[in-house]
């Protein structure tokens, strides 16, 4: 059985293009657009991953992690932060709310699934 991963982010066309690499590799996906999207879908299915944008509209993706890891029906699942981010120490902050790494937009498709595979 194939994993499933859960894709959060805002921005329709890395959907897609996060979409396409992961079904290409054999993975199951499910995609929200927004963190309280992301909590409904969870409340439903539990993800062998969680992809997470940083920046949304909304619940941030920072503040959707530190939820997830609150949680103990949810906290076992690894979290990996997607961000177009350069400003700032994204390891420290992806340490600091529990996530398991990070992944920079844009990214190289192949680093990309490298980093699912680690993590899965």
């Amino acid at each position: 059985m194939s994993k499933k991963i859960l894709i959060v982010d805002d921005e329709p066309d890395i959907l897609k293009i996060v979409i396409f690499r992961l079904k290409n590799k054999g993975y199951q996906t499910i995609s929200a657009t927004s963190g309280e999207e992301a909590f409904q879908l969870l409340g439903e299915d539990k993800p062998d991953l969680i992809i997470l944008d940083l920046r949304m509209p909304g619940i941030n993706g920072d503040e959707v992690c530190r939820r997830i890891k609150a949680d103990n029906n949810l906290n076992k699942i690894p979290v990996i932060l997607l961000t177009a981010s350069t400003g700032h120490d994204i390891a420290g902050l992806a340490k600091d709310i529990g996530a398991v790494d990070f992944i920079r937009k844009p990214f190289d498709s192949q680093h990309f699934i490298n980093k699912i595979e680690n993590v899965l």
